[in-house]
């Protein structure tokens, strides 16, 4: 599952492919959608929760609200069927998507930050990437990442940084557990399910705000 983006998605791997999914793009439900969607993957697939041997989730970078409703959602899915919870860069998720639409490297991967700025990263290929995520303003990366194609909706929001906008748009749980599976099968660790902000949360505590307690 991944809740990292304006995307809201969801699916079933068995191991060697996906066997259902489902992917809302609403950017102020997560919290609602989420858990109908899950209940619709399984339903497709014909099987119950308790027979998930492992979850995997998108640790972003995301913005913090929308981000930890599915990062929460899999750790209590974790504890309740005793499994693993794994995680896994929301960015290398899309890029992974590419590469299965056909695309090959160099590339890199842009994703809405708000704020006028997008999370983004630099591929070598749909498998590697070459450097940490990163947010910036898409005029500032303009000139590093010129001649590239670059894969996501921060490349539709921002043509004139981005003018080799290609899709797809937005992440799908699909690739994610695709990715998961490969990277597992191969005995490589991955990450934690943690979530990675870049900085720090719109909702912040208003400075010098005065108490009010009764006497």
């Amino acid at each position: 599952m991944d809740t990292a983006t304006p995307a809201v998605t969801v699916a079933l791997h068995d191991g060697a492919s996906v066997i259902a999914s489902s992917g809302q793009v609403d950017a102020r439900r997560h919290g609602e959608l989420l858990l109908p969607a899950v209940d619709r993957v399984l339903a497709e697939a014909g099987v119950k929760l308790d027979a998930v041997t492992g979850v995997v989730v998108g640790v972003g970078p995301g913005p913090y609200t929308g981000l930890r409703v599915g990062l929460v959602t899999a750790a209590t899915f974790g504890s309740a069927l005793a499994v693993p919870v794994h995680g896994i860069c929301t960015l290398d998720g899309l890029a992974y998507a590419a590469g299965q639409d056909g695309l090959d490297g160099p590339f890199a991967v842009a994703t809405d930050a708000r704020r006028k700025e997008v999370y983004w990263a630099r591929y070598e290929d749909a498998r590697t990437r070459t450097g940490d995520p990163a947010v910036d303003r898409p005029a500032d990366i303009a000139e590093a990442l010129a001649g590239l194609p670059v894969v996501g909706q921060g490349a539709v929001l921002y043509p004139e940084a981005f003018p080799d906008a290609r899709g797809p748009e937005h992440v799908a749980a699909g690739a994610l557990a695709a990715l998961a599976a490969e990277r597992l099968a191969a005995g490589q660790e991955l990450l934690e399910p943690q979530p990675l902000y870049l900085r720090r949360p719109d909702a912040q505590v208003p400075k010098n705000y005065k108490v009010v307690t009764p006497k």
